[in-house]
């Protein structure tokens, strides 16, 4: 296993098999596996124009214990990852039709990053830093010992399995900044941008987004009457009311205290009425026990929807036209809703503020 494998001997993976059946190679790759350590489940994609070479790798890797996919040209490999999210591809280069190059090109458009070693003959340094300047993440010269290319396998993996640990931990983190660890929903350190993108895709599709603003009723009297602890537990009830009452398009947040904030997305005014309606009754109904307390309570609502035909609102417009409907309802008696009136805005011109 120390000699580089060359075109005459057996288990070359260079193009010239010299005479080589294909059978006696293949019976030849065990006797080299015994030293490669085994790795974990991962797929990997074997894309090449020769079929014998695509043979020998890929019975290669699966002696090794990965799963295999396989591909015969760069246009056939775009076609198999509709189906497959392969953790590696090991790519050639000179291929008819579409070229390595070309398709590793189609790859790194994608939104979820693929890991690519080129495997090709073309061997001269300029090619080996063009390869790698195209955004190839190895380089593997024809021909090469396979215990080299297992190798360069694994560590390429290693490269992906820990940028997915980083990148798993990173989303945790992330999670931990935006969602509020009592309720489950989101807080309000991220609500805001949330509500921007959804107001901004509204006018993009000439649709509507409705807020929902609530508040619970005599909340200080639950903590007042019983203790903290379960007013704690109150108010994440009610958040897993909120999240069992929205849609998958929807979301929710605690605006602070015992208000919560509900985002609607293509939501007439009716719609986003009719919902915070339904939310009341809900929340009306519920008895709130837990450790020998219990009790009911109620929620007044505050509603205010941004219409394609109502220009420049904003995310803290519609927030706070939101929250004055909910000042309506508290002042009505509590335990109702109240939906603002947009046609009672002073429109702002383009390039002028309020």
């Amino acid at each position: 296993a120390g000699k580089r494998v060359s075109s005459e001997s057996p288990g070359s993976f260079s193009k010239n098999w010299s005479g080589v059946g294909v059978g006696v190679q293949v019976r030849w790759i065990p006797a080299i596996m015994k030293f490669a350590k085994r790795p974990g489940d991962n797929l990997i994609l074997v894309v090449d124009d020769d079929k014998d070479n695509v043979t020998l790798v890929a019975r290669t890797l699966e002696h090794e214990g990965f799963r295999v996919e396989t591909a015969n040209s760069g246009e056939e490999a775009l076609e198999r990852l509709k189906r497959v999210s392969p953790d590696l591809v090991l790519l050639d280069i000179n291929m008819p039709g579409m070229g390595g190059m070309e398709t590793l090109k189609h790859l790194r458009t994608r939104d979820s990053y693929i890991w690519v070693i080129f495997v090709s003959a073309r061997n001269a340094t300029g090619d080996i830093i063009a390869g790698l300047d195209a955004g190839a993440d190895d380089y593997l010269c024809k021909p090469f010992e396979p215990l080299e290319l297992l190798a360069r396998v694994r560590a390429q993996l290693r490269i992906k399995d820990v940028t997915d640990r980083l990148a798993a931990a990173n989303a945790r983190l992330q999670a931990m900044v935006d969602i509020d660890d009592l309720t489950g929903l989101y807080n309000m350190r991220s609500i805001y941008q949330k509500l921007e993108s959804e107001i901004g895709r509204a006018k993009r599709n000439k649709s509507a987004v409705g807020v929902v603003m609530m508040d619970m009723d005599c909340f200080k009297q639950v903590n007042d009457t019983h203790d903290h602890l379960f007013g704690s537990f109150v108010l994440a009830e009610v958040g897993k009311i909120i999240q069992n009452n929205i849609r998958g398009v929807d979301f929710a947040a605690r605006y602070g205290g015992d208000e919560f904030l509900i985002a609607l997305s293509e939501s007439t005014v009716e719609g986003a009425t009719l919902f915070a309606e339904r939310l009341r009754k809900v929340i009306a109904a519920s008895t709130f026990t837990k450790d020998g307390n219990s009790m009911q309570l109620t929620g007044s609502f505050g509603v205010a929807v941004a219409e394609s035909h109502i220009p420049n609102v904003d995310a803290k417009d519609l927030v706070r036209y939101a929250d004055h409907a909910l000042y309506e309802a508290k002042r009505a008696g509590k335990n109702c809703v109240k939906t603002f009136d947009m046609s009672n805005i002073e429109l702002r011109k383009n390039g002028s503020s309020r």
